[in-house]
């Protein structure tokens, strides 16, 4: 499938508004902030995500949430590229939105770690990479209250930014099974991992806490634009907490077992 606009499509010079669509294929357009710092972008493109799953414009089919933008799904049939731009633009001029603040309230999560040999393998490269010490690294990201991006694969949080002192490379050799709930960094950002699975992102620690479960409706409790915070546990708390589903801090009391 194409990703260049075909004629008499949208096209990225005739652009005169702060918001960027660009064609992506027959179907969906590309909308993100055209200036602004990279936190400003992502929050404009989760308040612009929620502004579009409100409103619900003739012809849309979903919005999936990106780092700094958000991918526009839509019948070609029923709208045109050009058409659900203008709208999309319509839409948040009419909600006031500015593009320097998210749409709404998300819920905030504290999701606790565990930290062990077993369960944070890499930790101490991370440690060494960032020339500071273990202790160092797991303060630096208790201390940051991080927003969910994206889910990717799986329904995994994609959370940033973490402030480290410096960026964290990948694994040299990806792991090919990382066992579900570890907490895993690359460059300034965080993941969790809801499945056994592969990865080339560093582990540096685990949650006992289960983050998806298809029993539960949904099967996540969270979703792009809400807050988290994480907090090293001890290791005496890993069979309280183990498999409990993760749910909002408003909502910690719900189904406990």
């Amino acid at each position: 499938m194409s990703t260049h606009p075909a004629p008499g499509q949208l096209s990225p010079a005739s652009e005169t508004t702060d918001i960027k669509a660009v064609p992506f294929g027959d179907s969906a357009l590309m909308v993100s902030l055209a200036s602004g710092t990279a936190e400003e972008r992502q929050s404009g493109s989760r308040g612009l995500r929620e502004i579009l799953l409100n409103v619900r414009p003739h012809g849309l089919l979903d919005v999936v949430a990106g780092v700094d933008s958000i991918l526009v799904e839509f019948d070609c049939l029923t709208v045109s590229h050009t058409q659900l731009a203008q709208t999309i633009r319509l839409a948040a001029a009419s909600r006031g939105f500015e593009g320097d603040g998210p749409a709404h309230l998300g819920k905030h999560f504290t999701i606790p770690m565990v930290i062990n040999e077993s369960f944070a393998p890499d930790l101490t490269d991370v440690a060494e990479e960032l020339g500071i010490s273990k202790e160092a690294v797991l303060g630096h990201l208790e201390a940051s209250e991080l927003n969910i991006n994206l889910l990717a694969s799986a329904m995994a949080p994609m959370i940033g930014r973490v402030q480290f002192p410096g960026q964290v490379s990948r694994c040299k050799e990806p792991r090919t099974n990382v066992d579900p709930g570890s907490v895993m960094v690359a460059g300034t950002n965080a993941i969790i991992q809801p499945f056994p699975g592969p990865t080339g992102w560093k582990v540096i620690g685990r949650t006992p806490l289960t983050i998806c479960d298809i029993r539960e409706n949904p099967p996540t409790s969270f979703k792009p634009g809400d807050t988290v915070r994480f907090k090293v546990v001890p290791e005496s708390e890993w069979e309280r907490l183990e498999g409990r589903f993760l749910r909002a801090d408003s909502d910690t009391t719900k189904g406990e077992h």
